[in-house]
């Protein structure tokens, strides 16, 4: 990498590898089964981003089948269309699909899993339905997915199929979006996470990361798997003999932080653009055109960690960059994690409250010392970081808009449910 005149843009080279580790990506490819109306759209717009089956392409591979697919995102569905009970046409969809499996088997394209849909409050399922999982599952694992699961007849549905020894992967009953009973009580969605983790455990490990980018259900889940990342990064990086480095010299740390933001951001697979990243860095000490910023973040740490004053003009020392990068990139996860979930809910979201809460996280997680930066970076049982985020992104904009629960945005639920149900508590 070179750097003319000791400048770069890091905003664009930020955006180029990004591309580039969403493009490395294994692809996930999942095949949506079931009858007209069992909810399939709702189903595939709650759990994957985007609203990936109203927005993305789709384009018909057979005459029952239809894929599904939309550039920059690393997951291609195939779903079923008029899956009725007429003995003829489940016969053609069977051979459609074992015909499918077959063609991409050993390629990029193979199919990893199925989401067999039943409308839970059907109560029932033809013996028809049964024989064409019975022969699915053959060549597919398949997650008998169980939508607009309302009460306790979806749950004794369940039982029923869970007796019935079906060779089925999981029985999973979701309600993929709030139902609301009456003004003032919602059943909010569930079973969303659930699903998430049941696929996760089906689909090869290689896939797992196009999976997470592709998944909008579990923020949380996202923040997980890319503090992992970044906690392995900066060990590896800064853990094997990381050379002190001259303080005039700090720009030396931007390929690595440019790294690190990337790999971050491909995780959390969300709609960044140049302003938004120009705001998150500016934040930290960055410029439009982020020049130096190895060497502005690591000024701005100084006056954070206790006696690193006395290094400028002199050494910066192996730990202190991985401090100042560890409290970067706990920093940018945390304020992903606040935008992803704005985008989920389809709320736009005000850069300068961006820009000021990237400000006080990277405030609050350079002065925690080398040993709680890692306890932090392997806390997965309650995320309090990620919810003291959201609470302060809601406050710097008190002045200017009426504070609106978060829960109520995304349940529409009250009384009790207001706890049960914050954005990022571990049910």
């Amino acid at each position: 990498m070179k750097f003319p005149d000791n400048k770069y843009n890091m905003i664009q080279e930020i955006l180029e590898k990004t591309e580039a580790e969403i493009e490395k990506m294994q692809p996930v490819n999942i095949l949506i089964a079931g009858k007209t109306g069992v909810g399939k759209s709702t189903l595939i717009n709650n759990v994957f981003r985007e609203k990936l089956a109203d927005t993305g392409i789709g384009k018909p591979v057979t005459k029952h089948l239809r894929r599904i697919s939309k550039e920059g995102i690393p997951i291609v569905l195939y779903d079923t269309r008029g899956l009725e009970l007429d003995p003829c046409v489940q016969k053609t969809v069977k051979q459609e699909i074992f015909d499918l499996v077959k063609e991409k088997k050993a390629t990029r394209e193979a199919l990893h899993a199925v989401y067999y849909c039943i409308q839970a409050n059907s109560s029932r399922i033809e013996d028809s339905e049964i024989e064409l999982i019975k022969e699915i599952s053959k060549v597919l694992p398949v997650i008998l997915v169980l939508t607009q699961s309302i009460g306790k007849p979806a749950e004794e549905f369940n039982r029923y199929l869970e007796n019935q020894n079906l060779p089925v992967a999981a029985v999973q009953n979701i309600m993929a979006e709030p139902y609301e009973i009456t003004d003032d009580y919602v059943i909010p969605a569930f079973g969303l996470k659930e699903l998430i983790d049941k696929t996760l455990q089906l689909i090869p490990k290689d896939a797992h990361d196009a999976f997470m980018n592709a998944q909008q259900a579990d923020i949380e889940r996202k923040a997980k798997a890319a503090r992992r990342w970044a906690s392995r990064y900066v060990a590896t990086t800064f853990g094997v003999g990381f050379a002190p480095i001259p303080f005039s010299d700090a720009s030396v740390l931007v390929p690595m932080q440019v790294t690190l933001l990337a790999h971050i951001t491909a995780i959390f697979g969300i709609s960044m653009d140049k302003s938004t990243i120009v705001s998150l860095i500016a934040a930290v000490g960055g410029t439009g055109t982020a020049t130096m910023i190895g060497k502005t973040i690591v000024a701005n740490a100084f006056k954070f960690i206790p006696g690193a004053g006395t290094v400028i003009g002199g050494i910066i020392s192996g730990t202190t960059a991985s401090i100042v990068t560890s409290a970067l990139g706990l920093s940018y996860i945390e304020v992903l994690s606040i935008i992803a979930t704005k985008e989920k809910e389809g709320e736009s979201i005000d850069l300068s409250r961006i820009e000021g809460l990237m400000r006080r996280q990277f405030k609050k997680n350079i002065k925690l010392n080398r040993k709680e930066l890692r306890t932090k970076d392997l806390e997965f049982d309650s995320d309090k970081a990620l919810n003291d985020a959201y609470e302060t992104y809601e406050s710097l904009g008190k002045d200017t808009s009426k504070k609106v629960p978060f829960t109520k945005k995304v349940t529409r639920s009250v009384g009790h449910f207001i706890q049960d149900h914050l954005p990022f508590n571990k049910r």
